[in-house]
C-alpha cells in the first residue's frame, strides 16, 4: 500500500489517522514530549528523526510517498524541517492546520508574539493568572514574582515554574461550565494562552469573556512556503489528488 507519514500528536493527526486507514499504510509519528499519549490507528513511531537529514533517511527507506504535517501550529522546527526534506527527497508534502481563533464582541484579547512578551504584558493586566502554553516554555514566566499561576498541563513539567504557582494536571476537551468554575474557584483575572484554534480548548476563551476577563494570546509563528489544509477531511482529499491512483 502506499506510504503515508503523519506527523502528529494533535485531535486532528488522529482523526486523519482514522480517515486513511484501510486506503494507506498510515505512519503517524508522534514527538515523544507527552508520557501517555493519545495514540491513532496505524503504526506508530515516537522520537524525533535526527534532523533534516535523519528524516530524509527515513522517508526513503520507509518508501513514504506523501508526508502531512499534523504538528501544533506552534511546532515551528518541526515544520521546517519537513519543509526541506521533502523537498530534498521529492516527496509531496502538505500542512494541516485548523484556522486560529477570531475575536468576537465581549473579547479582551492581547495578542503578543513570543511567551516572553505575555509575560512582561501580565503586571498591567492581572496577579492571578490561569496558565495555558503547555509545559515547555514555562521559564519565560519565571520572573513574573508578584503573580500568582494556575498551570495546566499534560504532564508535569520537568524545567523552571514561575515561583509563585500551583499545577494542574488535565487533558482536555472542556466544557466551558468546567473552565468558568476552575476560573471563579481559583479567582482568576487574567488568561494566557497560545493561539492553537480549534473546539477542544477554546471554552477558555468563551469563560474568560463571560467573566469579562483579559487574555493574553500568543500568536503564531509564520508558516514557510507550503500548501496547507485546514481539516483532517481537506487533507485526506488533497492525499487523493497527489498520489497516483
Amino acid at each position: 500500500m502506499t506510504g503515508v507519514l503523519i506527523l502528529g500528536g494533535t485531535g486532528d493527526a488522529r482523526r486523519l489517522a482514522s480517515l486513511l486507514a484501510g486506503s494507506y499504510r498510515v505512519v503517524s509519528s508522534l514527538a515523544g514530549r507527552v508520557r501517555e499519549p493519545l495514540l491513532p490507528p496505524g503504526l506508530v513511531r515516537v522520537g524525533g528523526f535526527g534532523g533534516v537529514g535523519g528524516l530524509v533517511t527515513y522517508l526513503r527507506e520507509s518508501e513514504i510517498s506523501a508526508v502531512v504535517d499534523a504538528t501544533h501550529p506552534f511546532a515551528a522546527q518541526m515544520t521546517r524541517h519537513a519543509v526541506e526534506a521533502c523537498e530534498l527527497s521529492g516527496v509531496p508534502l502538505v500542512v494541516l492546520q485548523r484556522p486560529g481563533w477570531e475575536s468576537v464582541p465581549g473579547d479582551r484579547w492581547v495578542r503578543v508574539p513570543t511567551l516572553a512578551d505575555a509575560a512582561a504584558a501580565l503586571p498591567s493586566l492581572g496577579q492571578r493568572v490561569f496558565l495555558t502554553t503547555g509545559a515547555q516554555g514555562l521559564g519565560a514566566f519565571a520572573g513574573c514574582r508578584s503573580s500568582w499561576f494556575l498551570i495546566r498541563t499534560v504532564d508535569p513539567p520537568s524545567g523552571e515554574v514561575p515561583p509563585h504557582s500551583e499545577v494542574l494536571l488535565a487533558r482536555g476537551p472542556f466544557t466551558f461550565e468546567d473552565e468558568l468554575a476552575l476560573l471563579r474557584e481559583h479567582r482568576i483575572d487574567v488568561v494566557v494562552t497560545k493561539d492553537s484554534g480549534g473546539s477542544a480548548t477554546y471554552p477558555k476563551l468563551a469563560a474568560a469573556r463571560a467573566q469579562g476577563l483579559p487574555v493574553v494570546l500568543v500568536t503564531r509563528p509564520p508558516l514557510p512556503p507550503v500548501a496547507t489544509v485546514p481539516t483532517p477531511e481537506a487533507a485526506h482529499r488533497w492525499l487523493a489528488s497527489a498520489l497516483p491512483a
